[in-house]
This record gives C-alpha cells, structure tokens and sequence, in this order.
C-alpha cells in the first residue's frame, strides 16, 4: 500500500491560524482580572425574564459558560464599566452566577455572589453563589459573604472560625486571623409583579 501523501489532497486549516478564528483560553489560563454585575428582569416568558436580566447586568452580548468558585491568585478585581470595555461580542465568557426566578405574585426573590480575598496575594480566595426566596438584599449578600469566608477559612486553618457564631461574629474573627484581608458581594433582589421575574448576580473572569 502506498503511504505516500497526495499532494493535491485537502488539508483542514489549523483552528489557530483560520480566518476569523477566535481564541480560546486554554484549560491552564488563569483569569487575571474579574468584575461583579448583578440584573434583573420581568416577562411573560420566563427564558425572556432572564435574559433581561442578563441586559440589565450588561452581560447579554456574550456566550456565558458558568464555572465553580474559585478566585484565582492575584486576580484584581476591577468595575463592572471596565470590564465590559475588555469583552467583545460573542465571546466565551466565563463566569460565577447566582440565579433566582419566579412567577408567584409578591414573591420576594434575591441571588447573590460572595467574594471572599486572602491576605497573601499567592493564595486563592473564594466566590460562592447564593439564591433564596423571602431575602432582602441585605440578607443574601450577608449569606453568601459568610459562605465564601467559611470555605476560605476551612482552606487556611482559621480554627476559631465557628459556622454557628453570627456573621457579625464571624467577621470579627476573620479580620483579627490576619489571613482574610476582604469579604464582598454583589447582591440583586425583586419582588414579583406580573409574570415571571429573574435576579442574577455574576463574578465575570477576564483573561
């Protein structure tokens, strides 16, 4: 059998070098900056209830590929304005979400995402995702504060960190562990009206 290759044979183009190709973070890219954004929005439709709350968060224009909760070392965090600026049309966006939606009139929803920042810039810190019906803005954010700290905490040994203390108290002995320099979140709440309503709030990685 003749192995020779044909020289008049089709070859596919390389993905990287094709016209229009887009470029794809690999699976060993870390994001170096992130940005939180949160939305809301209310339709008939409830797939329409949620992608306007994607328009609201601003976050509509790109293909959104949800990830778990880690906040990678040295990854600044950066305004919502500033991120947007740094993403295109289109583009494989990847991101931490917290989604909550509901067609039960007066019905108080919230999401929330929880940020939680080590002291040593090296180490990773923590996102959690947080949805609940009943809470105020106030109260999820809170929840998923504490969230992202505990896991943070059971991460770096802060052994006085007791999950059944208050957040109050929890944030007291955080702050004196030296090993947590900040806790966040990004926090979006709604009462239903007509039809469906959708709260989103997102950690959105840029690389």
């Amino acid at each position: 059998m003749n192995n020779v290759p044909n020289p008049n044979a089709s070859v596919a183009p390389d993905v990287t070098t094709a016209p229009g190709a887009i470029t794809v973070p690999s699976m060993s890219t870390v994001p170096k900056k992130m940005f939180l954004t949160k939305g809301v929005g209310s339709h008939r439709y409830q797939l329409r209830s949620y992608e306007l709350a994607l328009r609201d968060a601003g976050i509509e224009k790109y293909n959104l590929v949800q990830v778990s909760s880690i906040l990678p070392p040295e990854c600044k965090i950066i305004s919502r304005s500033e991120g947007l600026k740094e993403l295109n049309p289109g583009v494989l966006a990847f991101c931490v979400m917290a989604k909550c939606s509901s067609n039960e009139p007066r019905r108080l929803i919230a999401a929330s995402v929880g940020c939680a920042i080590p002291t040593d810039p090296n180490a990773y810190g923590y996102l959690s995702e947080y949805h609940a019906f009943g809470k105020t803005d106030e109260e999820a954010g809170d929840t998923a504060e504490e969230i992202a700290a505990a896991m943070l905490a059971s991460t770096l040994g802060v052994e006085e960190f007791d999950e059944d203390k208050s957040w109050d108290e929890l944030k007291e002995v955080y702050r004196m562990s030296d090993k947590i320099v900040k806790t966040t979140n990004i926090t979006q709440s709604s009462i239903v009206k007509n039809g469906f309503s959708t709260v989103i709030a997102a950690a959105v990685f840029i690389f």
